[in-house]
Formats: C-alpha cells, structure tokens, sequence
C-alpha cells in the first residue's frame, strides 16, 4: 500500500480491494481519470477530522485580541498594555485597541486621542493601522491594528 498503481478499470479496483480487505474511496471524482484509494473508511474518515481540526486551529489563531486603556493610566501601566499588544500582534492577531472615557472625559476628546496616540507611541512592533480610531459605544474609542510584514 501506498504506492501508485496506475490506472485500472473499476471492476479490478474493486477486486483489489476486496483481496487487500480495505474499502475503494474515491479521492478526486472530477479528475480525468477519477483519482480512488485503497484503505480503511474509518482510517480516513479519522485523517480527514484530524486535518479539519488541523485546518480550525490555523484558522482561530488569527483572532481578534482586545487592549482596554484609560486616558487617567499611568506610563507604566500603558507600557504593560503595549507589551501585551506586541505579544499578540508577533502571534499574529489583529488587536482592537480600546480607549475607555468615563463622566466628564467625554468632554475632553482631544486628550484621550492623544494618549492612544501615545500608547501606539509606545508598541515597537511594526504595525499596521486596519481601523482609524472611530467613536465606539459608551463614549469611547475603538481601532485595530495588525502585524505589518
């Protein structure tokens, strides 16, 4: 097994599984001839969940990580912030950025952008801007970034 054994009628395909006591599965029916496997149903309806969850994990790595600033944080704790960021933009994440105005810093806008102004100030790792800063809900303000390759 596993070699390739060419190209044969169905009938004999058929008949070599049957000798080998493995199942004929077709692989590619749209190919010109159909491309078949002699093996074990269960063994590859096991490598096909095995690469599906493979396939799933590529794909949940690239999620979307959240940083939660203040305008009223200190530099060591906007520094912490920045470090978790770098940490999530290297693994590959996007990071939505979120600055959390409170009672009358809503008024003072202008200070707030320029402390995420700041903090992006701050990240080292080469980024990306995918959001400008927008207007989120409770008077905040959200934007992302990505690693920049």
């Amino acid at each position: 097994m596993g070699e390739n054994m060419g190209v044969m009628k169905r009938e004999e395909a058929f008949a070599r599984a049957k000798q080998e006591g493995v199942d004929l599965i077709e692989i590619a029916p749209s190919a010109k001839p159909p491309v078949a496997k002699l093996i074990s149903f269960d063994k590859f309806r096991y490598q096909l969940e095995k690469q599906e969850k493979k396939q799933r994990q590529a794909q949940k790595a690239k999620e979307l990580k959240h940083v939660r600033i203040s305008p009223r944080s200190a530099e060591n704790d906007l520094q912490i912030k920045a470090k978790q960021a770098e940490q999530f933009l290297k693994e590959g994440h996007k990071v939505e950025i979120y600055l959390f105005l409170r009672g009358r810093e809503k008024a003072h806008k202008d200070w707030g952008l320029e402390k995420l102004e700041k903090f992006l100030g701050i990240i080292k790792v080469p980024y990306e801007v995918t959001m400008s800063p927008k207007q989120g809900g409770r008077g905040g303000y959200v934007m992302q970034i990505a690693f920049k390759k």
